[in-house]
Order: C-alpha cells, then sequence, then structure tokens
C-alpha cells in the first residue's frame, strides 16, 4: 500500500512544487493516511483545500483502501 499511496503523491507533488510546496508522507495507519504539508504549502490559509480537494481526492481515487487523510 505505501509504495501506491507513494506513487499517487507522485502525481500530485508537481502542481504543490509549482506553488513553491510539497507532499511528505509520514505514515500510513491502516486506512488512515498522515502527510505532512511543506514549503509555501505550510501554514498557507489555503493548506486544508489543497489538503481535502487534492491530496485526499487524489489518494482515494488511486488507492481505495485511504479511507483519510491527515495533516500533521
Amino acid at each position: 500500500m505505501e509504495d501506491r499511496v507513494q506513487a499517487a503523491l507522485d502525481k500530485i507533488r508537481p502542481a504543490l512544487q509549482a506553488d513553491g510546496g510539497d507532499v511528505e508522507l509520514v505514515e500510513i495507519d491502516g486506512g488512515v493516511v498522515k502527510v505532512r504539508l511543506v514549503g509555501a504549502c505550510r501554514g498557507c490559509p489555503m493548506s486544508q483545500i489543497t489538503l481535502a480537494n487534492g491530496v485526499e481526492r487524489v489518494l482515494k481515487s488511486e488507492v481505495p483502501e485511504v479511507e483519510r487523510v491527515e495533516p500533521v
């Protein structure tokens, strides 16, 4: 599962990096994926929207076992 999550994050990464940010996988606990937004994404007022509408949506689509994504 971790390889598939990383592959899905790699699909999202270019869009985040274009805005000066990035995403790191911290941990997978069952169906919960914990990530850290870094760079310009860290502390950005839109980070929760990016997490929910971008990262979580793609991860759930690519890896059906993902139940939710949580920031750390």
